[in-house]
């Protein structure tokens, strides 16, 4: 029986688990939503949930606390500035689930793990340059006109000929005579 006995080992010892954990929950604060598991999601909102309510009174106390959950400082700054002025006065369940399926490779069942005040926010791709923007204006025309000079160069200049090499007849051809190598039956 498992009275009271709280949480998924995820087949780690207790080290293991609390790193996992750490590092998952760094990610999270940091791109606001990524890509795990379903038993590792629900286990990390267990972990990362506490510590933005303790994020919501801004003091010494409560900055140590999660800097000693979460070791990237620059996640802890962003966590008591942005995310708290985003989440305001929201009394709980800060993150949100959202099963995909399960995984090509060894069939786990996988989920996306997202702040809820941040589900819209997605970072911006760089525009991709244009070949126009890459060159300057007439590029294009030195190298043609530079290609073409070449080819008038390769044209006027003599080809020089070829001599194929005269094939000597042997009346001694060696034959290479394959031995056959007996089998074991039912090999």
């Amino acid at each position: 029986m498992r009275h009271r006995v709280k949480g998924r080992k995820l087949k780690r010892t207790a080290s293991h688990r609390i790193a996992l954990f750490r590092a998952l929950a760094t990610a999270l604060l940091k791109h606001k939503k990524i890509t795990t598991t379903t038993a590792k999601a629900k286990e990390l909102r267990g972990f990362v949930e506490p510590l933005i309510t303790k994020a919501k009174t801004d003091s010494v106390h409560a900055r140590r606390y999660v800097s000693d959950k979460i070791k990237d400082r620059q996640v802890v700054k962003s966590l008591f500035s942005d995310i708290i002025s985003k989440i305001g006065d929201r009394a709980g369940g800060y993150t949100r689930i959202v099963r995909l399926g399960q995984r090509k490779g060894d069939g786990a069942e996988m989920a996306i793990i997202e702040l809820v005040d941040f589900s819209g926010i997605v970072k911006p791709k760089s525009p991709k340059k244009e070949k126009s923007e890459t060159k300057p204006e007439g590029a294009e025309e030195v190298k043609a006109e530079e290609k073409k000079a070449g080819k008038a160069e390769k044209k006027s200049a003599p080809k020089p000929k070829k001599e194929k090499p005269a094939k000597e007849k042997s009346s001694t051809k060696e034959k290479k005579v394959k031995t056959a190598i007996p089998q074991k039956k039912g090999g």
